[in-house]
């Protein structure tokens, strides 16, 4: 194995370079933003001890990654639409799912790879096979590289995909509608005692609202509305005090701390369709190429996808690291394990939705309480099979 090329500088593809890093082999990663700071990050993540915890480990990064911990943030609570907790687990320090800001946990993947592992501004254009496993890419700036081993970690619209599998991800039926709340406690007093000090849920049947707090006085809001495509088309979401108007018009009736979320927002509010791969997402072994993360199965938001994609990117690391004269060899064991592992969490959400479709919101929250509850003491269905 003499080049080892990644696309994308997520927490997949830096998760990657990080373990292979770790066992001495090189590689390049290679984004399409200009810089580390190029865009926003995205808001707190979960990172559990069955997966995501376990890629930190391999990344020899435990101490390092408890420093970016935030305290109290795995307390989580489920209110009904009146605001009445149905549901509120403490953190007590002893979950197994601490919370930390994506951007922070990006950066420490940063600085722990050498100088140079990262080309910034290398948007890929094309990827394909120039024969005997290894691959040509073209980058939008003319530049073109060919790779032993190509790794597309490059998500939900993966220019490496192709590569291996001819499927395209198709719209989910749901969206969330992002928002941000600052200053919360001096400005939204009666919002931030709704949320908590860690995350809180107030869901229906077609609809919920689930809001994070984040460090300091921030609150990170996501609306999710079960419909279509069109629906959303139809609002302006150019006008910022519109969209928020139209999206809470939807929670006519629910509570004004709750709904506070969406209309006093601090910020625009940003339109996030789900979008997904088929449930048993695999293909045949290709000399030479093969995927984590969103890129190998995307799914709806599920509290996993972060967890896998590092989980991915350090299993295929390792397989690498432990067959280094046989990259064949390397890729089949990962994939082997990484296929029935993502299908079967793609197949429980799937089930949930299918489950709560048609309910009512009661019955919903009890659903999701259940889950939760389940997930909390080590029994849910997502941790089957790790």
């Amino acid at each position: 194995m003499n080049t080892v090329t990644i696309i994308g500088a997520g927490l997949g593809g830096l998760t990657l370079a990080r373990v292979l890093h770790v066992h001495g082999i090189p590689a390049t990663v290679y984004e399409a933003e200009a810089s580390a700071g190029a865009r926003a990050q995205g808001g707190m993540l979960d990172i559990h001890d069955y997966n995501g915890q376990i890629a930190v480990e391999a990344a020899q990064l435990m101490a390092e990654f408890s420093g970016l911990i935030l305290e109290g943030r795995q307390q989580t609570r489920f209110l009904d639409r009146e605001g009445t907790v149905l549901f509120d687990k403490a953190d007590d320090g002893t979950g197994g799912r601490p919370e930390v800001q994506r951007g922070e946990l990006r950066q420490l993947l940063l600085d722990s790879l050498p100088a140079g592992t990262v080309r910034w501004g290398h948007k890929v254009l094309e990827a394909r096979s120039v024969g005997a496993g290894r691959h040509e890419v073209t980058f939008a700036d003319g530049s073109v590289v060919v790779t032993d081993l190509l790794v597309g970690a490059d998500g939900a619209w993966s220019r490496v995909r192709p590569l291996l599998s001819g499927a395209v991800p198709s719209y989910a039926g749901t969206a969330m509608v992002e928002t941000y709340l600052y200053d919360v406690d001096t400005r939204h007093p009666a919002t931030a005692k709704a949320v908590g000090g860690g995350s809180m849920g107030a869901v229906g049947s077609d609809k919920g609202i689930m809001a994070h707090r984040e460090s300091g006085d921030t609150i990170h809001t996501y609306v999710s509305l079960t419909r279509p495509l069109d629906w959303f088309a139809a609002i302006d979401f150019t006008d910022p005090a519109g969209a928020a108007a139209r999206v809470a018009q939807e929670f006519t009736g629910w509570a004004p701390e709750l709904t506070a979320l969406i209309t006093d927002a601090d910020t625009a509010p940003v339109l996030r369709p789900h979008y997904v791969l088929p449930l048993e997402h695999r293909w045949d072994r290709v000399p030479g190429a093969t995927l984590v993360g969103d890129a190998a199965h995307l799914m709806p938001p599920n509290g996993e996808g972060a967890n896998l994609a590092m989980l991915d990117a350090a299993e295929l690391g390792q397989a690498l690291a432990a067959h280094p004269d046989d990259v064949e060899a390397a890729l089949s064991e990962y994939e082997h394990a990484m296929f029935p592992r993502s299908a079967h969490i793609a197949i429980t959400s799937a089930e949930f939705e299918a489950a709560t479709a048609g309910q009512s919101d009661e019955a919903t929250a009890e659903h999701l309480i259940k889950i939760f509850s389940e997930l909390t003491a080590g029994q849910g269905p997502f941790d089957a099979g790790h």
